[in-house]
C-alpha cells in the first residue's frame, strides 16, 4: 500500500471498526497511524481487555483511541467499563455520535449511589444519537434525560425495570420509529405513547400476566410476547401483527380496525375464546395467518376449541394466501357439519400455501375430509405441508391414520409433502 495515494489509504483504513485491528494498523507505519482520525466507527469486543498489564484500564484505553478520532459516528462497547469512563468518552464524542451500543452489565449492581450519575444518565451527553442499543440494563430509577430529538431507534435487551421508569424514559424519546424491548423483567402495566412509532418488538419476561396499552397511530409492525391484556386502538397502518404468550394466558385483546393487516401470528398455550374469535374477526383482510394455540378456556380449565365452520371461516377471510395451522384449530375445523351441503360455487380463491400440524389420530375420517376439502376448493393452492407431531395412540389408529395421509399424499404428490 506504500505506492497508493494518501487519500486512498485513508479511505481504506477508515473503514476499520474493530479496536484491535485499528491498534494493529497504528503500529505499521506513521502513514497508517495518520489515518486513525478518519475512522467513523469503533467496536470493542467483549474479551478485548481480558489480559491487561502495567496498570492499564479499559476506560483509559478506550479514551485514548476515541480521542484520536476527529468525528466518531458509531461506538459499540461490549467490554467492561465504568460510569466515569463512559461519561468521559461521551463528553468528547457526544456531538458527532449517531449510533451507540453498550453492554451495560448492570443487572448484578444494586448499589449505585443515588447521587452518582448512572451509566444511563451519562448517555445524555450524546444528544444527537439516532440509534441506541443497550444490553443488561438495571433501571431502578428514571434516568435524568433531556429530550433526544433525533433518536429514531431504541433497543433494550435484558432489563430489570418498573412501569413508571420505562414510561419516564420513553418520554425523552418522542420521535422513535423503532422500539425493541426484549427480555424485560419487572413490568406489570405498560403504557407506551409514541406518535411516530412504526416498528416495535416487545418481549416481557415473567409470568405472562403483563398488561400493555400502546398508542402509536403510525405503527406498521408489532410483536408482543408475555401479555395477558393488550390494547392497541389506533391500527389504521398496522400490516404485521404477532401476539404470543408462552408463560401465561391471553385474556383480552382490543384493537382498532385492521383493514390493511397482511400478516397475523397468534401463539400460546391458552387463549380465551373471546380473544381468539375477536382477532379472527378483525383480521378479515389478512393474507398470511399463523395459529399455534393449544387450548382455550377462561380460567384454569384447559378446553378444546369450539367447532368452526370450514366454509364460513374461508368466506370471512377471502384474501388468505398462506395458512399455518396447528392441532387445536385444525381439529375445530374438522367436524361433521362443517362440510355438509357445501354450495357448488364455493371456492377458496387466494389460498396458495397451507401448513398443517396434526398431533392426534382422533376423528381421522373428518380430518381426511378437511384435507381433501382444502385441495378441492383451494383453486390457487400450490403447496400443502402436513406435519405429524408427537402422535401417540395405544392402538393401531395412529398407524391407520398415517397410512391414509400417505395415500392422500400419493394422490396429490405435486401439492403435498409430509414431515
Amino acid at each position: 500500500m506504500d505506492c497508493l495515494p494518501d487519500a486512498i489509504v485513508q479511505y481504506i483504513l477508515s473503514s476499520l471498526s474493530n479496536a484491535k485491528d485499528v491498534a494493529s494498523c497504528n503500529c505499521v507505519s506513521k502513514k497508517w497511524k495518520d489515518s486513525t482520525p478518519y475512522i467513523k466507527s469503533l467496536y470493542f469486543p467483549r474479551s478485548i481487555f481480558d489480559h491487561l498489564t502495567h496498570g492499564q484500564t479499559p476506560d483509559s484505553i478506550v479514551m485514548n483511541m476515541i480521542s484520536s478520532i476527529s468525528c466518531l459516528e458509531e461506538l459499540v462497547v461490549y467490554c467492561r467499563f465504568t460510569n466515569t469512563g463512559l461519561a468521559t468518552w461521551l463528553l468528547l464524542t457526544g456531538r458527532s455520535l449517531k449510533n451507540l451500543e453498550l453492554r451495560m452489565d448492570d443487572l448484578g449492581d444494586q448499589n449505585n449511589p443515588v447521587d452518582s450519575p448512572s451509566k444511563l444518565e451519562c448517555i445524555q451527553a450524546a444528544r444527537n444519537l439516532e440509534s441506541l442499543r443497550l444490553w443488561g440494563v438495571l433501571m431502578n430509577r428514571a434516568p435524568k434525560w433531556d429530550v433526544f430529538q433525533k433518536l429514531k431507534n431504541l433497543e433494550i435487551v435484558g432489563a430489570k425495570l418498573e412501569d413508571s421508569v420505562l414510561t419516564e424514559a420513553l418520554r425523552s424519546t418522542p420521535n422513535l420509529t423503532h422500539l425493541v424491548l426484549l427480555g424485560c423483567e419487572g413490568l406489570r402495566n405498560v403504557w407506551i405513547e409514541l406518535l411516530e412509532l412504526k416498528h416495535s418488538k416487545l418481549d416481557f419476561y415473567g409470568l405472562g400476566s403483563c398488561s400493555l396499552t400502546l398508542r402509536a397511530p403510525k405503527i406498521e409492525y408489532l410483536e408482543v410476547q408475555g401479555c395477558s391484556w393488550i390494547r392497541v386502538r389506533e391500527t389504521s397502518c398496522l400490516k404485521n401483527l404477532s401476539i404470543a404468550n408462552n408463560a401465561g394466558r391471553v385474556y383480552m385483546v382490543e384493537f382498532g380496525k385492521l383493514n390493511v393487516l397482511e400478516s397475523l401470528s397468534i401463539r400460546g398455550v391458552q387463549w380465551c375464546w373471546d380473544a381468539i374469535s375477536k382477532m379472527l374477526q378483525l383480521a378479515s383482510e389478512v393474507q398470511h395467518l399463523y395459529m399455534k394455540i393449544e387450548f382455550t378456556g377462561d380460567f384454569e380449565a384447559l378446553l378444546p376449541f369450539p367447532e368452526i365452520n370450514f366454509v364460513d371461516f374461508f368466506k370471512s377471510h377471502p384474501k388468505l394466501k398462506s395458512f399455518d395451522i396447528h392441532g387445536a384449530m385444525f381439529a375445530a375445523l374438522c367436524h361433521k357439519n362443517s362440510l355438509k351441503n357445501v354450495d357448488s360455487s364455493f371456492v377458496i380463491p387466494c389460498l396458495e400455501e397451507v401448513v398443517i400440524t396434526i398431533r392426534s389420530p382422533l376423528n381421522a375420517e373428518l380430518k381426511m375430509s378437511t384435507l381433501d376439502a382444502l385441495v378441492k376448493f383451494g383453486k390457487s393452492l400450490k403447496k400443502m405441508k402436513i406435519k405429524i407431531l408427537q402422535m401417540k395412540s395405544g392402538h393401531c389408529s395412529a398407524d391407520d391414520f398415517f397410512e391414509e395421509i400417505c395415500k392422500f399424499r400419493f394422490m396429490n404428490h405435486k401439492l403435498i409433502s409430509i414431515e
